[in-house]
């Protein structure tokens, strides 16, 4: 099976040499950067022609060789399909008269945003807010962002991409009308929260970098043009994002890098507030807020908490003197956030690599966990409107436990099964068998792997394992339900996620210990994963297939570059391979608040070095690859198109063996890819054939 490399479009050389910290490099690619490219964000046709030229070459050969894949192809599609309702909704969230949910319908790809009346039955008429089905036609690409109702339930503000740039416009209706309002903001990041008069909107903006920077506020009826600025952050390398308090009474302003945040409060019921700041940026210190009767309640890293703790300020004056611990700081056990409730605080917390759910009462400050069974699984909290209400909500899923909604009584402690995924071409998890294993890295640590299989998948060595790794920002890949595996699965694939360091599964340590100089340790972690799946029986050397996306497409790179003879097939969807260029590049939207998770290459001539010897695009090296199906979005502001497009070029030019080397840049859409259900599952699909091609299995059982 080879690339058949004489078909396959080659890249011209057109060198461009730099030097920086006396190191000069030759980079025969540069030229896939449009010097236009933050136009073609906006507008995909100003691409230059000789890159779009490349970059169709590329998908034209990739098609060709997966042309033969086409019948397998529509086969995954529709079971994936066949996995995922039809007609789906939401719980309904009640706040005041109504209650909210989100439904899908028979052949529609968007969600369309509906109410009914509180007390109604769940099959009762509802009343649609906003068809996210009808909004899209006529689109090529159409995300609605944030979408939210008034608090006075009269209006409705939400954002729109329709590029896949992540750059929104804000759009406004009236409930109970289905057309727009005349007044739109563009130029938005798709953040918005209303003030509690239900006429005043708050929204970020991007700049020309596409870095969010301001907050604005914008009244209904008035020209956007002359909407007041809030707050403007003036340092590159922080960003604004807003939101509100649990209770409402605060609109929160959060400006913040990787490491560091500011938070400053907004009176809510105060359509002309001034911002309020809680406590001052301090790199390294880390914080968000809520507020409880005359208290903030504070969540740290503050005073060496690297877990994290809880503490409350007074509302009069928050400052961190002023902070004492209501949770103290537990090494070890990782407090990913909480919820507040009029008597209730609830906090999610992570401790030996699983989530669980502490509630606490305010009054009492008695305290209880909820608990689960299952070997490995993920869990979350599911954000409500009201704040006078003993009700949480909660998701539970398992690889092999379809979704599970919870409505759980914080004072009664009665837990309800409110809804459970549905899997309408069936499912029965007792087919299938979750582990949790761990291997053990090069430096002694133990690091978790989460397997999913079909019971009669021989554990032998002989089924193909695909192990999945991420291992970036703090980031832990939850152990949950995708019914997508499931089509790999019954095909005798192992599945297996890697919970390396650089994510936080095992605290925050294990994020620290991933990052910057300690990066490597990712990529180390992910080898051993491989090889202690081999040690243990499960896999065979050059029966291993690997997948990751954004930063966990750089994990692919650099493993590949490593270690290319574990794994027969690679999948690296949306990488971030041109690590060292990246970082180099100011103009960009990520690169300055991304420094203090790689470094900072142009000041840093320690990280240019670090980043110089893992940099997968910089470190391709004469040897044989596996096979590799490389993905990316033109209009991807997170992981630039020209990244994977270089990256396959200088692969191409490389590399040594006949193996399939293919590229698929979506010519429509961003970093997350399809934005349509349906269309995402063919994605899902065109990913699968290519691994089920190279090892030879297309029969599910």
């Amino acid at each position: 099976m080879t690339d058949k490399t004489s078909q396959a479009p080659v890249a011209a050389r057109r060198p461009r040499e730099t030097t920086l910290h006396r190191q000069t490099r030759i980079d025969d690619y540069a030229w896939l950067k449009d010097e236009n490219w933050q136009q073609v964000m906006k507008d995909p046709s100003l691409l230059d022609a000789d890159i779009r030229q490349y970059l169709e070459a590329e998908n034209a050969h990739t098609a060709g060789w997966l042309a033969d894949t086409t019948a397998m192809q529509s086969e995954l599609f529709d079971e994936m399909k066949g996995r995922v309702p039809e007609d789906d909704s939401s719980v309904p969230d009640p706040d005041g008269p109504y209650a909210y949910f989100v439904r899908h319908v028979a052949g529609g790809q968007h969600p369309v945003f509906c109410r009914q009346s509180r007390d109604a039955a769940d099959s009762e008429a509802a009343e649609v807010l906003l068809d996210g089905n009808a909004e899209a036609k006529g689109h090529d690409y159409f995300k609605i962002g944030g979408c939210d109702h008034g608090p006075d339930h009269a209006h409705l503000a939400y954002a729109v991409d329709l590029r896949g740039s992540e750059n929104y416009d804000i759009a406004f209706r009236r409930a109970g009308e289905s057309e727009d309002m005349k007044e739109r903001i563009s130029g938005a990041s798709g953040n918005l929260v209303w003030a509690a008069d239900g006429v005043t909107l708050y929204y970020t903006v991007l700049d020309d970098n596409h870095r969010p920077h301001r907050v604005m506020r914008h009244r209904l009826g008035t020209d956007p043009a002359e909407d007041d600025i809030v707050f403007e952050e003036a340092d590159p390398g922080f960003f604004v994002n807003i939101g509100a308090t649990d209770s409402d009474r605060f609109v929160v302003i959060d400006a913040h890098d990787l490491l560091t945040s500011e938070v400053w409060l907004l009176d809510g019921h105060d359509a002309q507030a001034e911002p309020r700041l809680v406590a001052a940026r301090q790199p390294g210190i880390e914080y968000d807020v809520a507020d409880w009767r005359d208290q903030l309640i504070i969540r740290t890293n503050a005073d060496g908490a690297e877990d994290f703790k809880i503490v409350t300020a007074p509302l009069d004056d928050p400052a961190p003197a002023n902070w004492r611990d209501l949770v103290a700081h537990q090494p070890g056990n990782l407090i990913l956030g909480s919820k507040m409730f009029a008597g209730h605080m609830v906090r999610i917390e992570r401790t030996g690599a699983l989530p669980r759910l502490i509630i606490r009462d305010m009054r009492s400050g008695d305290e209880h966990a909820i608990d689960f069974d299952e070997e490995a699984y993920a869990l979350g909290m599911r954000g409500g409107y009201e704040f006078d209400t003993a009700r949480l909500r909660f998701a539970y899923s398992s690889p092999t436990t379809p979704e599970r909604i919870y409505d759980y009584d914080m004072a009664s402690r009665e837990r309800v099964l409110r809804k459970e995924q549905q899997v309408p071409s069936g499912h029965d998890p007792a087919d299938y068998v979750t582990r949790r294993l761990e291997a053990t890295a090069t430096d002694g640590e133990t690091v978790p792997i989460t397997l999913l299989y079909h019971r009669a998948t021989p554990l032998d060595g002989s089924a193909p394992v695909l192990l999945y790794g991420y291992g970036s920002y703090g980031h832990a890949i939850p152990a949950g339900f995708a019914t997508p595996r499931l089509s790999l699965v019954d095909r005798g694939f192992i599945y297996a996620i890697a919970h390396i360091r650089g994510g936080m599964e095992k605290g925050y340590r294990w994020y620290t210990d991933g990052k910057l100089e300690k990066k490597t340790n990712t990529f180390t972690d992910f080898i051993a994963c491989a090889e202690g799946l081999i040690d243990q029986g499960l896999a065979r050397k050059g029966n291993i297939a690997m997948h990751g996306g954004s930063a966990g497409g750089m994990l692919m790179g650099a493993v590949v570059n490593r270690a290319p003879d574990l794994w027969r097939a690679v999948i690296a969807e949306v990488p971030f391979v041109d690590v060292l260029n990246t970082m180099c590049d100011t103009s960009l939207p990520l690169t300055p608040i991304e420094w203090p998770e790689w470094g900072n290459p142009i000041e840093d001539a320690e990280a240019y070095a670090r980043m110089a010897a893992y940099s997968p695009y910089d470190n391709v090296e004469a040897k044989d690859y596996p096979a590799m199906l490389v993905t990316g979005g033109l209009t991807d502001p997170r992981v630039t198109y020209w990244e994977p497009a270089k990256w396959v070029a200088r692969l191409r030019a490389t590399k040594t063996d006949g193996n399939p080397l293919l590229m698929k840049i979506n010519m429509a859409a961003g970093h997350a890819g399809a934005a349509g259900r349906y269309d995402r599952l063919e994605e899902v699909a065109i990913n699968y054939a290519f691994l089920l091609k190279v090892f030879g299995r297309a029969a599910a059982k």
